[in-house]
């Protein structure tokens, strides 16, 4: 078991963590389809590829973090690897919305199944060469990562709100 100062620090990373989540689900749930079609700011991202985008960065988590393969991997190529309007065919914002929900809830039941001890472990994109060196780049760093990009992009999706 960690020591009481590394618990407090899981336990105040997985808080800011999940009360993004919580945010982000809840504005992705008040938002409908027609707002989530508009773009955040002129010439700017869609909602919808901000939430495909969200979607399959924390889909990628998992095997990050060695919680499994991608739920869907087919989502990195138009919402990561390529840039809004790119491409042709998105999924439906439905199926966004669900990959969303049940992305983050497997993330959320493996996170309360994590020991104390495995985040501060490398993920699995460092070498244990890299690690060995940098012993900072690990599973809890990671987490840190992803709630400061989702509140980033939860910084830009509030503009669809009530948006004419």
């Amino acid at each position: 078991m960690g020591s009481t100062r590394e618990v407090l620090f899981i336990k105040m990373v997985l808080d800011a963590w999940s009360s993004k989540i919580a945010r982000a689900s809840q504005l992705f749930n008040t938002l409908s389809d027609e707002d989530l079609r508009k773009e955040v700011a002129p010439g700017r991202s869609r909602g919808l590829y901000l939430l495909g985008h969200l979607a399959a960065v924390h889909d990628r988590m998992l095997p990050l973090l060695g919680f499994g393969d991608a739920l869907y991997p087919d989502l990195y190529e138009p919402f990561v690897a390529k840039p809004d309007r790119s491409v042709d065919q998105l999924p439906s914002i439905e199926f966004l919305k669900n990959s969303w929900n049940k992305v983050n809830e497997i993330l959320a039941t493996r996170f309360k199944e994590t020991s104390e001890e495995d985040w501060f472990q490398r993920h699995t994109a460092v070498s244990e060469a890299d690690f060995a060196k940098e012993p900072h780049r690990n599973k809890l760093n990671l987490i840190i990562n992803r709630t400061n990009h989702l509140d980033y992009h939860l910084g830009q999706l509030v503009f669809l709100k009530n948006k004419d």
